[in-house]
């Protein structure tokens, strides 16, 4: 197995997905082009199908029956992982995810398992263009009985695929696509200048911080796939500005839980909820008035959200880069926070 740092985040992806496949007779695969030698739009199930012919399922391209198959295999007390090509597909099954799958957990007069995993490749910075590259993470935030969980550098896959399995409810979990070929956080992938802890239950966030330096000026909050450029804007905030920032990463979402965070907040007083998502009804503004409720008496100023701005996402590489967040946006925004 590979050292974290030295595997790749599609990689770990791919394993993850290989070892519950081995540990679970009963889990499937499912979704477009799954099978060898595609494995997936991204490579990410490649290898799988050929050892479980009969559990990787390539399916026609229809997203509102692929979702619906694997709500009936877990109805009939199967598990399913879903892999929707783009997140942006996610649109076409949001019947069978919101009105089906997610209700499905309660509507029938007692407990029902749902052991349903629906993978959402997301996100731009890949020149994709306006439909193929959106982060839509907040269109199924509060929706009851569906949790919302995010790939991420910092965290173990295959822990978090079992745990939201285990866990015998529905969840969507998003992979921002500019991770897959990013290196897993460690040693090896030139990062010495930060560390890593993880706080937390079900939720498991991963703190990022600087070595060596106990205080933290200014908590950065972001969903995986934003860790490298909070990482990148960190890095700068601190060489540059001696601005001292800790990072949280949470593996899960939403519902989100703040308590395990009291300490950071407390010690810093600031705030910032980053996203790639733009603003109105978001995860972000979701964490700030959670924050805000329970954490009021520990801030010395209010949440701070940094949004995408309110564009379509353009194809062209530099148009691309103006309308998502950037590790220089993360950079500018804490400076500000931090001097307020």
């Amino acid at each position: 197995m590979a050292e974290p740092g030295a595997e790749r985040v599609g990689e770990g992806l791919n394993r993850a997905l290989a070892t519950l496949l081995a540990e679970r007779p009963d889990l499937h695969l499912i979704g477009e082009d799954m099978a060898d030698p595609y494995g997936g739009a991204f490579g990410v199930t490649r290898g799988l199908s050929t050892g479980y012919p009969e559990r990787v399922l390539s399916t026609p391209i229809s997203e509102q029956a692929i979702v619906g198959f694997a709500v009936g295999l877990a109805l009939r007390g199967r598990e399913a992982v879903v892999e929707v090509m783009f997140s942006d597909f996610a649109t076409l099954c949001f019947d069978q995810i919101v009105n089906l799958a997610s209700k499905a957990v309660t509507m029938y007069g007692e407990p029902v398992r749902m052991p349903l995993v629906i993978r959402c490749p997301t996100g731009g910075n890949r020149g994709y263009g306006p439909t193929h590259s959106q982060s839509l993470q907040k269109h199924f935030v509060g929706v009851p009985n569906l949790a919302v969980h995010e790939l991420s550098p910092v965290h173990d896959a295959h822990a978090t695929l079992a745990r939201i399995l285990d866990s015998g409810a529905p969840a969507m979990y998003f992979e921002d696509k500019v991770l897959y070929g990013r290196r897993r956080f460690g040693a090896a992938a030139g990062d010495e200048l930060f560390h890593c802890e993880r706080i937390g239950g079900a939720c498991d966030f991963a703190v990022l911080g600087v070595r060596g330096v106990d205080r933290a000026d200014v908590v950065v909050i972001a969903p995986g796939g934003l860790t490298d450029r909070v990482l990148g804007g960190m890095r700068g905030a601190y060489l540059a500005d001696e601005i001292a920032v800790r990072a949280v990463v949470p593996s899960r979402l939403y519902p989100f839980d703040p308590a395990p965070l009291a300490a950071l907040v407390a010690g810093a007083g600031r705030v910032v909820v980053v996203e790639d998502a733009t603003a109105g009804g978001t995860w972000g503004a979701e964490v700030a008035h959670t924050i805000h409720q329970q954490m009021w008496d520990l801030l010395s100023q209010p949440v701070r959200l940094l949004h995408a701005p309110p564009s379509t996402i353009p194809a062209a590489p530099h148009l691309e880069r103006a309308v998502l967040v950037q590790a220089d946006d993360i950079r500018a925004v804490v400076t500000a926070v931090a001097g307020g």
